[in-house]
């Protein structure tokens, strides 16, 4: 079963709809609250990086659900007219100015997504309307590496909400977009 595609943009109801979307579908679903909350918990922190990300991008939201999997999309398309100078605002969004690694596990997804929007403008507008690199990044992958570094980056684990409630997260290009993958089995 697909949800409606919800329209997303940076503003406010936009962003509100996402959440009456997670609600409706977990309702048609029967899910009980607990794992109706955990739903919702999952699509707030989705939205809380929402905002930043579709001032490059326009923006499409629906949920998947299939023998109690259920997958929320995020599907990015960046905008094509992003010039070096908005480039260049993208990439010095840290603090230092720099290209650092991002802080916790949302502050890492954000920065995945935000580097293939990159890749994505700078190849297009080099290469005109073909890009497949396949490119992903994934919280399973990363949960992996962490467990075997410990230190720092397991502690951000442990600390986060998506890590703890979330099956898998996928940032990966499809297609001509990039697109926010979260799955959770109930």
């Amino acid at each position: 079963m697909k949800s409606d595609v919800c329209k997303i943009a940076g503003d406010e109801a936009s962003l509100k709809n996402i959440l009456n979307e997670v609600e409706r579908t977990a309702a048609y679903n029967k899910l009980d609250s607990h794992s109706a909350g955990r739903l919702r918990l999952m699509a707030e922190e989705l939205i809380g990086m929402l905002p930043e990300l579709l001032e490059y991008a326009d923006g499409d939201f629906w949920i998947e659900v299939e023998n109690n999997k259920y997958e929320l999309h995020t599907s990015l398309l960046p905008n094509k007219a992003m010039s070096s100078d908005k480039r260049e605002k993208l990439l010095s969004i840290s603090t230092s100015g720099k290209n650092e690694a991002g802080k916790g596990i949302m502050g890492k997804i954000l920065l995945a997504v935000q580097m293939m929007m990159l890749d994505y403008s700078q190849v297009t507008t080099t290469a005109g309307n073909f890009y497949e690199m396949g490119r992903s990044w994934s919280l399973e992958t990363y949960r992996s590496y962490a467990k075997k570094q410990q230190g720092e980056a397991w502690d951000e684990l442990e600390k986060s909400i998506i890590s703890n409630i979330s099956d898998d997260v996928v940032v990966r290009i499809h297609e001509k977009k990039v697109e926010i993958v979260i799955t959770k089995a109930f």
